[in-house]
């Protein structure tokens, strides 16, 4: 049946069922049985039968979009924009195209018209102090937001979270690990859940630790220009400071910029190891590839007594600024391109009747270590 278009009716003489049971079946709705279910799929697939989206949008009601919205600094963040194409991908497998709302169109009592132009919207990183999440989460459509909304509002139909702050005690564990003392964090401002929850983790972990994590506060989105600048005050007031971890999307470099400066070695602060250390990766707190071996942190080594000490660096958020920087910076990968697929996933689901409101669902993270904090081999 490839010289003609496959229609539902083709698929249910083949079947052996009705038409309405092939739409049911397709479309997940109705009381279909699980095995007519998978055989009629079974049957679409190798028919090649491809439901027509504007009869079926028609049909129920549809616009045949979601509405994706992101926070006002995202244009210029990668992060962002490999969620976006993560979303969009998933987006496409159901028939349904994403729409970029821009911040300004949606503030000031606009979510009703927002609304009658989509099926549902994904709501990412959700600031209190956006003054268009309360109108989207309360717009009459499904939402599903990506990171918990920390604002007074109605509640999303679904939401896609990280433990953010595991992930950082996993950043200020490795940096210990490797010698570090007296770390600190550059942690974003802001009050979206990632925001807030960093620097309350960087507070908690010292507490708990006995140690005293020096925090500074930066922009969101912050430019490498602002860490460099931030790292460089830091440093002369606080030189004891060995291990400086920075938490937003493409800021690493300027770290590193001001370690230079500063005369501080990127690398181990550690002088006496066993063995070598490779690069590893700690998936949702569970660690490969650490030094084998004591470490101790400390100015003398063989040759006598160092000018200054070693200057770990590690990123809240990995990307191609990381990854290319030289050295390569040690980061949490929050894979992004699949965040914002869950995302877009979880929605589609919801829309669907595949899953439940107010589902929540959490996305993985990973350590990735790399030159910034390891030993020489």
């Amino acid at each position: 049946m490839t010289s003609r278009t496959v229609t539902l009716l083709d698929v249910a003489r083949v079947a052996g069922v009705s038409k309405s049971t092939v739409s049911d079946a397709l479309q997940g709705s109705g009381r279909v049985a699980e095995a007519t279910r998978e055989r009629v799929r079974a049957v679409a697939e190798e028919l090649g039968y491809r439901p027509n989206s504007a009869a079926r949008r028609l049909r129920r009601s549809s616009t045949g979009a979601i509405g994706l919205h992101l926070p006002q600094t995202a244009t210029r963040l990668d992060y962002y924009m490999n969620l976006a194409f993560g979303a969009v991908a998933r987006a496409q497998e159901e028939g349904l195209d994403v729409v970029l709302l821009a911040p300004a169109g949606v503030a000031g009592g606009e979510s009703g018209r927002v609304a009658s132009r989509v099926d549902g919207l994904l709501v990412i990183d959700p600031e209190v102090g956006d003054s268009a999440v309360p109108g989207l989460l309360d717009a009459g459509v499904p939402v599903v937001t990506g990171e918990r909304y920390l604002g007074p509002a109605a509640a999303p139909s679904g939401a896609v979270i990280c433990d953010n702050a595991a992930s950082l005690t996993a950043l200020l564990d490795h940096v210990t690990e490797r010698g570090a003392r007296h770390p600190a964090v550059l942690a974003p401002a802001g009050t979206s859940a990632w925001a807030t929850a960093l620097r309350a983790t960087a507070a908690s972990w010292g507490q708990e630790h006995g140690v005293a994590v020096a925090l500074r506060t930066v922009p969101f989105a912050a430019t490498p220009q602002e860490a460099e600048e931030t790292t460089l005050a830091l440093l002369r007031t606080d030189p004891a400071v060995d291990a400086v971890i920075c938490a937003p999307d493409g800021a690493a470099p300027g770290v590193l910029r001001a370690a230079a400066t500063a005369g501080r070695t990127v690398g181990t602060v550690s002088v006496r190891t066993a063995g070598g250390a490779t690069s590893g990766r700690t998936i949702g707190g569970a660690t490969s590839g650490r030094t084998a071996g004591s470490t101790t942190p400390g100015r003398t080594g063989e040759a006598g007594t160092h000018p200054r000490t070693p200057l770990l660096v590690a990123s809240c958020v990995d990307g191609t600024a990381t990854r290319s920087a030289e050295p390569p910076v040690t980061a949490v990968d929050l894979r992004p391109a699949a965040y914002g697929r869950a995302c877009a996933e979880l929605l589609c689901d919801i829309l669907a009747g595949r899953t439940a409101p107010d589902t929540v669902r959490r996305h993985a993270w990973a350590l990735e270590t790399r030159a910034s904090t390891t030993p020489p081999c």
